[in-house]
């Protein structure tokens, strides 16, 4: 039977630059999902393209908002976009003319446009290089009275249960061989703790500070300042290591949780609002390991090598103590 799919996930910016990377096909490789076909990249296409890096998008559409609502807070924890997977299930798009399947995508941007607002709207495109075709919308969760609010834009348990109710209405209306789906819980899986999630939103936060304190090397303050940010670093990578050996006891459920997305059915809604969370602090955790990855592949040259001798240095010293320990 066939299903249109629709799946909503909350971010809180950090992993934009990660997102984007993969959204956009920045990269030249991907490792960490080998459903990726580079030689069918150029069979994606864009119904909403972004102006600006993702990180661009969401300030300036956040700032627009501020002019016209100057109460509009900022936190930390908001959430400051929401990125958004369109699919179907493979059997069907698998069996549509290419110029329906481009239909189908265009038809579902329409249901988002009329819910969320076109103007929120920064980025839609269509992924044709992986298994199952599929669009990723992100967009800016603003309130009509410029609020940044994902609670009031996109609900709790019961308004997801209506939204998923509206996105099969519009979409069977030009597709009716399509079926409300129930569905299927997923099992066999290993509980996430929270703490994880905790603790990799500090990392998040810190990679932030020390990214701007690295901005901030300049020819006067040369010195000082690497010091300062090889002092941050020190405290810093050797908890980025830590945290990816806390992930790999959870490997399997990560992988669950990031392959195989459109083939999820759930047996009720409540099953559906649940997976659906973990999904998404789960692919938060992916995103963020990825972009402390890039991130430490982007530190400067001679800040990375110096950061390598003091940690190595530090190891041996750890190692030297607890043998005069034993």
């Amino acid at each position: 039977m066939p299903y249109a799919i629709m799946r909503f996930e909350k971010r809180k910016g950090g992993p934009a630059t990660a997102i984007e990377k993969h959204h956009e096909r920045t990269k030249e490789h991907y490792g960490s999902n080998p459903d990726i076909d580079r030689e069918r990249s150029h069979l994606n296409y864009h119904l909403v393209q972004p102006q600006l890096q993702y990180y661009g998008e969401i300030q300036n559409r956040i700032e627009k908002a501020q002019k016209e609502n100057p109460k509009l807070k900022v936190r930390k924890d908001s959430v400051k976009f929401i990125d958004t997977i369109i699919t179907a299930t493979p059997e069907f798009l698998a069996g549509l003319p290419e110029d329906r399947v481009r239909f189908y995508f265009e038809h579902a941007l329409e249901f988002l446009k009329r819910e969320i607002g076109e103007e929120n709207i920064f980025s839609a495109v269509v992924h044709m290089d992986e298994h199952n075709p599929h669009m990723h919308i992100c967009f800016v969760p603003l309130t009509k009275d410029k609020r940044l609010s994902a609670k009031d834009v996109m609900g709790g348990r019961d308004k997801l249960v209506e939204w998923q109710d509206k996105f099969h209405d519009h979409m069977s209306a030009e597709f009716p061989e399509l079926e409300r789906g129930q569905a299927a819980a997923a099992t066999k899986r290993k509980h996430i703790p929270t703490w994880l999630y905790k603790q990799a939103q500090r990392l998040t936060d810190e990679m932030t500070e020390i990214r701007n304190e690295i901005e901030n090397i300049g020819t006067f303050n040369a010195g000082k300042q690497k010091e300062k940010v090889l002092k941050l670093l020190m405290d810093w990578y050797p908890r980025i290591n830590a945290f990816e050996s806390k992930l790999k006891p959870y490997d399997e459920q990560l992988k669950i949780l990031r392959e195989n997305e459109s083939a999820f059915r759930f047996e009720t809604e409540r099953a559906q609002w649940a997976l659906q969370k973990e999904r998404q602090e789960g692919q938060s955790l992916i995103y963020e390991l990825r972009e402390y990855q890039d991130f430490i592949s982007s530190i400067p040259p001679e800040l990375s090598e110096e950061l390598k001798q003091r940690y190595a240095q530090q190891q041996q010293r750890g190692a030297e103590e607890m043998q005069r320990m034993e």
